[in-house]
């Protein structure tokens, strides 16, 4: 059975209880190490890829990070789908901590991280007007209601930099710009994802209201840290039957989303780029 579902699992969530039959698996990239093994393991009835984005220990900062060597990792084991979960802080009251975001938008506040495959002789332009996949969004989002989760369907994730949390005075302007939830990893993850034409939906799990709240100097580490274990119960919960229901080959534009977006003429295009990105780009660059 072929792995098709990337599951990335974020700030509390390093494993699964109900993965089954489970490897590890090591890959090395052209861009260099993922954040960790891929424990590749069936879940209700399907085979799939499972990452701790922060690694083993929760040990790589959102910054550290190497977008790149995850995703096409992903790329490689031939999955066409991931779900990712992450936790986040809420800009809205009605969000409330322990709440499910699925957003459908991304606002970049990130200062200089790579979040493309491209470049080294080879140019590329996806387009990205919707960031995440519609379908799989829905899946997701059914998924998390089914158990018991109050779910907001769509709004607007801020990928701030970090590892700092926000000044008052950003965190009350992305609430004046109309952002619902901040995070710090999840808008290069659906970039590459894009490029890498893979189907990208992602959980965002509120795990407090961000400095603007009133209530927030009253939040101690041990709420947050109590909240994200109670995250990642629920998360696992979600995936698990996301992915059971999860059938069918793919009728989104996801799968082709690079169809029409390679700018470079193919006899131009350097041998070793051609190389390095044959998972992604080898039927459309020869």
């Amino acid at each position: 059975m072929s792995v098709q579902i990337g599951i990335i699992g974020g700030s509390g969530l390093y494993d699964m209880a109900e993965l089954l039959d489970r490897e590890e698996v090591r890959l090395s990239t052209p861009f260099g190490e993922p954040s960790g093994p891929y424990v590749v393991a069936t879940l209700r009835g399907h085979r799939v890829a499972f990452l701790a984005r922060h690694g083993a220990g929760h040990r790589l900062p959102p910054s550290e990070l190497n977008f790149r060597a995850n995703i096409y990792g992903f790329k490689a084991l031939g999955v066409e789908r991931i779900l990712s979960a992450s936790a986040v802080g809420s800009l809205r009251e009605e969000y409330k901590p322990l709440d499910i975001l699925v957003p459908d938008q991304f606002f970049d506040r990130t200062k200089g991280r790579i979040s493309t495959f491209f470049g080294r002789g080879l140019v590329a332009h996806i387009a990205f007007a919707h960031p995440v996949c519609g379908h799989l969004s829905a899946v997701a989002a059914d998924a998390a209601q089914s158990v018991g989760a109050t779910v907001h369907r769509g709004g607007t994730y801020v990928n701030m930099e970090g590892p700092q949390f926000s000044t008052l005075a950003e965190s009350k302007l992305y609430r004046a710009w109309g952002m619902d939830v901040i995070g710090m990893t999840n808008l290069q993850e659906a970039k590459l994802a894009r490029e890498a034409e893979l189907c990208y939906a992602t959980l965002a799990l509120v795990t407090d209201y961000d400095c603007w709240h009133p209530d927030h100097d009253s939040v101690t580490v041990e709420m947050i840290v109590q909240n994200l274990m109670q995250n990642a119960k629920t998360a696992q919960q979600a995936i698990a039957e996301a992915v059971g229901r999860l059938t069918g080959p793919r009728t989104c534009a996801c799968k082709d989303a690079l169809a029409t977006a390679i700018i470079t003429r193919a006899e131009v295009v350097p041998e070793q780029t051609k190389k390095d990105l044959a998972p992604i780009i080898g039927k459309y660059v020869k």
